[in-house]
Order: structure tokens, then C-alpha cells, then sequence
């Protein structure tokens, strides 16, 4: 599959993705934890198919520290016993918020109240950051159609120096 778009090929494109990666650091809060940060960003990109997203978040996790079963198992995690129950938690809230669509409503207010017995209200804005800037990176490279697979970790941070 070949990009739509080379986000680093236009001064427009390179400029937004700049932004938007600016942004996400914000969201990345060093109170949660880095593999925490991951899984809830790789499974946003699962919901989303963002091949990508999936491709840099699981060689992220890794580099984390996350284990292979672990990152095997995110897609399954509410019949999986290998999450605590704040990343459970976690990953709820990240679902709900990315499948906003198909829940009347939104994060429904039990979701909410479980993640907050877990996270402070700065956590819960880095993770409410967090799946909202993947959520749009998500849609960038899903209407693009960037390929995935070649995602060496760090390159991201490379991306800002751009444009």
C-alpha cells in the first residue's frame, strides 16, 4: 500500500502533524506508566485499525518493557488475567472514548468513576489526552493510508524537528 499523503512532503501536512505530536507529549504524563500509556494507545489503534498506530505502539510497549503475551492480549483484555485493574480501567476508558458513536452517550458515568478510583484528576486528563490525540492520529493515518511495519522506536520524536 502506498500513502495518500506524505505528511513530511507538505509544508500543510508536515506543519498539523507537528502540532498534533506536540500535543500528544503533553498527554504523555511520566506520573502514568509508559506500558500503561501504550496499551491504552494500542488499543485505541486496534478499535480504529490504524495499522500503523498498531505497528508503533506495540514496538513502543516493548521497548516499554511490555511482554508479548501482554501485547498478544490487549485486544482481549476483559477475559484476560494478565491486566491489573487500574490498566483494565485504562482500557475501558479508552474504548469508550474511541467508540463514542456507538455508545449513547459517551463514557458512561460508571467507567468514569472506575477510572478515577484509579488515576488522579492529572492522570485522568493525561489519559483523556492521550486517547484523544491517538484517536486523531488514528483518523490522520487510517483517511492517508500510511503503511505500517517499518516504525523503528524514537522515530516519532524525530517527526517534530520537521516542518
Amino acid at each position: 500500500m502506498n500513502a495518500r499523503l506524505n505528511f513530511l512532503g507538505s509544508p500543510i501536512a508536515a506543519k498539523l502533524l507537528k502540532h498534533v505530536l506536540s500535543a500528544g507529549k503533553v498527554a504523555h504524563d511520566p506520573a502514568l506508566p509508559a506500558t500503561t500509556q501504550e496499551l491504552v494507545a494500542l488499543r485505541v489503534s486496534q478499535i480504529n485499525g490504524c495499522s500503523v498506530c498498531v505497528d508503533t505502539h506495540t514496538k513502543a510497549a516493548a521497548y516499554a518493557g511490555e511482554t508479548s503475551v501482554r501485547l498478544t492480549l490487549v485486544a482481549v483484555w476483559r477475559e484476560a488475567q494478565v491486566f491489573t485493574d487500574a490498566e483494565r480501567a485504562a482500557l475501558e476508558l479508552a474504548e469508550q472514548g474511541t467508540r463514542i458513536a456507538d455508545a449513547a452517550g459517551g463514557v458512561s458515568d460508571e467507567v468514569w468513576a472506575n477510572a478515577a478510583k484509579h488515576y488522579d484528576e492529572d492522570e485522568l486528563a493525561a489519559l483523556v489526552g492521550l486517547i484523544a490525540i491517538v484517536n486523531t492520529v488514528n483518523r490522520l493515518n487510517v483517511i492517508t493510508q500510511q503503511p505500517a511495519g517499518d516504525y523503528q522506536v524514537g522515530q516519532i520524536s524525530q517527526i517534530g524537528q520537521h516542518g
